[in-house]
């Protein structure tokens, strides 16, 4: 069981298993991970994200500019980045033992397979923010902190840490593409204050 704290705000509430996930619960976040997997507009170059006003989870809405969000969507965009990098470590590994695998098939083994099964906790955590960037309310500085705080807790690479943070840092000792990653992430958590209230 962990002993992280969940934030609670009005827009955003996770409810995150930080441990490594064996199974999903449901249809619905097999889906999720599968759209999140297929539809993660990862060819960008790094820097801002997507401003389109027409995307649900691009930096502006359309509405008054709103620096929670900004910073809500470069955490998300930031995850993507580091979901796809993991991904591909993942998927090359799978494919040194067991042949090519398709696109459709690394769907499948995505969803089912052990090898692939601890990132769902990072796909259920870009989930979550999407439901916060899709929501009609606007995206607060609370909810913005609390994700945040959630995601430095989570993605800190311990020999000694959860299930999660365990795997996360074997996969930093073994692809530099991931050090890279986690570092554009270490860069978001160093701009924004610690939560000494729930400490």
């Amino acid at each position: 069981m962990s002993n992280l704290p969940t934030p609670f705000t009005p827009n955003l509430v996770f409810v995150i298993p930080v441990p490594s996930v064996v199974g999903l619960s449901s249809p619905v976040e097999a889906l999720e991970i599968r759209r999140i997997v297929s539809d993660n507009k990862l060819g960008v170059p790094r820097g801002a994200p997507d401003m389109d006003a027409a995307d649900l989870y691009s930096a502006d809405n359309g509405g008054p500019q709103n620096p929670a969000r900004q910073k809500l969507v470069a955490l998300r965009v930031t995850l993507l980045r580091l979901h796809k990098t993991l991904l591909e470590m993942e998927r090359r590994d799978y494919e040194r033992v067991n042949g090519h695998v398709s696109t459709g098939e690394l769907f499948r083994l995505v969803i089912d397979h052990e090898q692939f099964a601890w990132l769902h906790n990072l796909s259920e955590f870009v989930v979550r923010l999407d439901e916060t960037l899709a929501a009609e309310e606007p995206v607060t500085p609370q909810d913005t902190h609390g994700a945040i705080i959630l995601a430095r807790k989570m993605f800190a690479p311990s020999e000694s840490g959860d299930a999660f943070q365990k795997r996360y840092f074997d996969a930093i000792q073994r692809d530099p593409t991931v050090v890279m990653e986690h570092a554009e992430l270490a860069k978001l958590f160093a701009n924004e204050p610690s939560d000494t209230g729930t400490m």
